[in-house]
């Protein structure tokens, strides 16, 4: 009796044993998404805050989000579905579409609308003008980037002669280096090269604090609105996925509406569990100086004029030949539904 009452006990375990090895097993039902970042930045503070608070899982969505270091990087993670939804510039989207009109990236959703990085020299400059830079050479990023063609672009607007990666630079010219690599322009800066460069935050602040380099002036004071980054994906995902695409639009506008709603030092305290490496007094200043230039698009619309505007900054900086269709490569249909029926 003994041995059977202990064969059942043993048996039940077993099947519970099973049964919770099922549960951990299945799909917690939330789907998931693999998001390629350009950059891990504070410019993106609004997508962090949403994660951060679930306010994606809370719309039954899983995301993963990778730092693909690069527009470039996430097209290719996009074109090959290693990825479903990139954050870059809205650039590779234009180039790609004239080389292939059938598979190419659509834009539904515009984060930031303006351009996120400072310009940082090697000695402090009271009353800075943007005149200073002639003769001089200052690191921009990937050429055809949208930092780097901005920079080109607040360069000229100033009436400044700009040339590329010159060994000799004449006195009435700035000399834009594209030739070193988006991650590595704050180390190489400090290592001596350049006379001047572009960062972005978290980066800026740190620089400013370690006093390797002086924050001099925002591009995005220069520069204006622009489409600077956007949320894209492939056609065939947008058409096929507007359900999933309309909670991760959903739960980034809630993200959008806690930043309009609180502090910079309560935004700083979610952000430090994104950016380990900064305090959370680094982070309120970084907040700060974002909104001071009213960095994100609080509708998350994407307009026809600020596409154009874009395609005049590709076009100045000689990295378009052929102006692309609005239409084909936008759309704001999500975006509409979303803050409509919020």
């Amino acid at each position: 009796m003994i041995n059977k009452n202990l064969k059942k006990i043993c048996l039940c375990i077993m099947g519970l044993l099973l049964s919770i090895s099922l549960i951990s097993c299945e799909d917690s039902g939330l789907t998931k998404i693999k998001v390629a970042e350009v950059a891990h930045s504070v410019f993106y503070a609004p997508q962090y805050v949403a994660l951060e608070l679930g306010y994606f899982e809370e719309e039954g969505l899983e995301i993963e989000l990778v730092n693909a270091n690069g527009a470039d990087k996430v097209t290719a993670g996009l074109l090959s579905n290693d990825v479903q939804i990139g954050l870059q510039g809205p650039e590779p989207t234009i180039y790609l579409y004239k080389n292939n009109s059938n598979d190419y990236l659509v834009n539904f959703a515009q984060l930031t609308r303006t351009d996120g990085s400072f310009i940082f020299g090697r000695e402090k400059i009271d009353n800075f003008d943007l005149t200073m830079l002639k003769g001089k050479s200052i690191l921009g990023g990937r050429a055809g980037g949208v930092p780097e063609m901005t920079l080109e672009y607040v360069l000229k607007k100033a009436g400044l002669t700009v040339v590329r990666n010159q060994d000799v630079v004449d006195e009435n010219s700035v000399n834009v280096r594209t030739d070193v690599a988006f991650g590595a322009m704050a180390g190489s800066f400090i290592s001596g090269i350049g006379d001047f460069t572009t960062l972005f935050e978290p980066t800026a602040t740190e620089i400013v604090e370690s006093d390797k380099a002086y924050l001099l002036c925002s591009v995005g004071e220069y520069a204006g609105e622009i489409p600077y980054t956007a949320y894209s994906t492939t056609i065939k995902y947008f058409e096929n996925n507007q359900e999933t695409l309309m909670k991760f639009v959903r739960a980034l506008y809630r993200g959008i509406i806690y930043m309009n709603t609180h502090t910079d030092l309560e935004i700083a305290t979610i952000l430090v569990k994104q950016f380990p490496d900064s305090s959370v007094e680094q982070l309120t200043e970084v907040v700060k100086r974002y909104r001071l230039i009213n960095a994100w698009r609080n509708d998350l619309y994407f307009t026809e004029d600020g596409f154009n505007r874009l395609m005049d900054i590709m076009e100045l900086a000689g990295e378009l030949d052929k102006r692309a269709d609005y239409d084909k490569l936008v759309n704001n249909q999500i975006v509409e539904k979303v803050v409509k029926n919020f």
